[in-house]
């Protein structure tokens, strides 16, 4: 079982990683084994990510590598980067995300292009741009993975007037679905998670202003914990998901699908 789940010797990159939800998954694949690119757009942040994630032990391997992903050019510079220090990648995760919320007659053109481009056309140029080193990393035995970080605001109607940022991660779900089919033969797996509350910047506010209601909604009666999305970044990325693919997989204590 220890093998089972264990990505020891892969090299992994996480975009928004240096906090929230990209820390929590961070964390979990370098404990599992990996070598982790931290990447986000504050420089500060992802060394003090890095510094976290290191001192879990003298063997953790975690390298900060900031990119602002809103922009295509920096998409393009990441991989560069990526394919300067190693010729292959096991694991990408596209976590890197924003969200947006006004009501719908106010709800601005510039809110809702800054989280349609982060949201659903980075991971799309980030993964098209890593797809030399995610197949050199792939075989049919054991595959390269793709893990997209959706929202169950993508899988059911929010109460929050968050137009784009629903928008986006319906998107994205369904790209993940078209990009597992094309690249599968590939030796690549692409799949999603579908988060639910957990503490995080994004949701910092929500928690803190409704947080005991948000926990009584979820059939699992509490909100997500970091180990929640470790286990199952880490599942998805080691030989214990190998024939998973084009899965959309909600981690919200059942919020998403019960409801």
């Amino acid at each position: 079982m220890t093998s089972l789940f264990s990505v020891s010797g892969k090299t992994a990159l996480v975009t928004g990683g240096s906090r929230g939800i990209g820390l929590m998954i961070a964390r979990g694949l370098v404990e599992a084994g990996a070598r982790v690119y931290v990447s986000s757009r504050n420089a500060a942040a992802c060394e003090e990510a890095v510094q976290e994630l290191s001192a879990l032990g003298e063997s953790i391997e975690a390298i900060a590598l900031p990119a602002d992903l809103s922009r295509e050019e920096e998409c393009h510079r990441l991989a560069a980067e990526i394919a300067d220090r190693k010729d292959r990648l096991h694991i990408l995760v596209n976590n890197a995300g924003a969200t947006w919320g006004a009501p719908l007659d106010e709800f601005p053109v510039s809110g809702w292009d800054k989280v349609m481009d982060l949201n659903l056309r980075s991971p799309f140029l980030l993964t098209q741009a890593l797809l030399p080193l995610l197949r050199k990393a792939g075989s049919h035995d054991d595959p390269a993975r793709v893990i997209n970080v959706g929202s169950i605001d993508g899988l059911h109607v929010s109460a929050l007037p968050t137009y784009s940022y629903a928008a986006s991660k319906a998107g994205l779900h369904h790209l993940t679905r078209v990009l597992a089919k094309e690249l599968g033969p590939q030796g690549i797996t692409v799949n999603a998670i579908a988060p639910g509350p957990f503490e995080s910047k994004m949701m910092a506010a929500t928690l803190k202003a409704h947080g005991d209601a948000v926990a009584e909604a979820a059939p699992l009666r509490r909100i997500g914990r970091p180990d929640d999305m470790a286990g199952v970044a880490v599942y998805l990325s080691s030989r214990a998901g190998a024939y998973v693919t084009g899965a959309v997989i909600p981690v919200d204590g059942g919020i998403g699908t019960t409801v």
